[in-house]
């Protein structure tokens, strides 16, 4: 059986997404797969992000004479055991996790904003409801002693 190690499409259409995976050559390409070696996410925003690969499996594949395809090679070259972007791929899932912590905080910072506006708005209201009240409680004996001398 030659195994190959080679990228098996999922995802949605126009949303794209790659497993790397040890292969029988002769299977379809979304076909069985032998072993899932890592994946593959083409719309990661972090170039060096994208790949994720299990180095140690991917050695003993080769080592026992798996042969990747030709993006599955570049992706091993870089993102490999020894590969020659290992530094910039740690990088890049930092600024990325980073992006990850810093989204929630603006979302939890305007729901304190709208406590303060009501309490300031409160007092407004109060302060001129014992004015409203005091001239219709002036008013109303005025108006009770008219009354009753507009009814005689």
């Amino acid at each position: 059986m030659a195994v190959r190690i080679r990228m098996k499409k999922m995802g949605r259409t126009h949303r794209a997404f790659f497993r790397v995976c040890a292969m029988d050559q002769r299977k379809p390409r979304d076909g069985r797969v032998i072993e899932e070696l890592g994946y593959y996410d083409p719309s990661v925003p972090e170039t060096d992000a994208r790949a994720i690969l299990k180095g140690d499996r991917i050695a003993y594949w080769i080592g026992v004479g798996a042969q990747p395809t030709e993006k599955c090679a570049v992706l091993i070259k870089k993102y490999g055991e020894n590969g020659t972007h290992l530094d910039a791929q740690k990088a890049a899932l930092d600024r990325l996790g980073r992006r990850k912590e810093y989204t929630p905080a603006p979302a939890a910072a305007p729901a304190p904003a709208p406590e303060p506006a009501p309490e300031p708005a409160a007092e407004a209201p109060s302060a001129e409801t014992p004015a409203d009240e005091a001239p219709a409680a002036e008013a109303s004996p005025d108006q009770a002693a008219e009354q009753p001398a507009a009814s005689e």
